[in-house]
């Protein structure tokens, strides 16, 4: 059993990729750390994401959204191999720090990130933004052409300016009920 003042001398470091390249670089590093049995030293390489809701052609679907596109976190020991291993992988551009001497994450931005990608319920992504121009789609106003005056992200909700016998009336509208023009 390991003494746990040795555990608390692996600290969480943000890595910079390259763009796109996170679950290659992830797959990679964890590979260079079975081989050269450096697990002691690395402990945990994640790609923080998040869970969106995203409305396409009418139908919502979950979707992983990177939160720091262009980074991995690694949970590691600093030390000359293990710097090496990570700084070597294909991919990894350097890790974020000052100078050459990286800087580890505090506790509280890991707890963030790490509560961020366990939300429970997933954020909904917009793709209508005000003053923008749509067309319902289903529901009594069907066909009719409004402009989004307002968007309700948590509730899944547009208030939609449509011309009603000659005024501008707001509705309330989900999001499959309507396109943009």
């Amino acid at each position: 059993m390991r003494p746990l003042v040795e555990e608390n001398k692996k600290r969480w470091f943000v890595v910079h990729t390259y763009s796109g390249y996170e679950e290659r670089v992830k797959k990679n590093l964890e590979q260079r750390i079975k081989y050269m049995d450096s697990g002691e030293e690395i402990s945990q390489v994640i790609i923080p994401t998040e869970v969106e809701i995203e409305v396409k052609n009418g139908q919502r679907r979950n979707v992983d959204k990177k939160i720091l596109p262009g980074y991995i976190l690694v949970q590691m020991e600093l030390s000359d191999q293990s710097w090496n291993i990570v700084r070597n992988t294909p991919g990894v551009t350097g890790f974020v720090g000052s100078g050459n001497k990286p800087t580890p994450l505090k506790e509280e931005e890991v707890d963030q990130i790490l509560k961020q990608m366990a939300a429970e319920a997933p954020r909904v992504k917009v793709g209508f933004r005000k003053g923008q121009s749509i067309r319902v789609t289903d529901g009594p106003f069907i066909d009719f052409v409004g402009v989004v005056d307002d968007i309700s992200p948590a509730k899944g909700k547009v208030k939609v300016l449509l011309s009603l016998f000659g005024r501008e009336t707001p509705v309330e509208l989900d999001f499959l009920q309507m396109e943009k023009l």
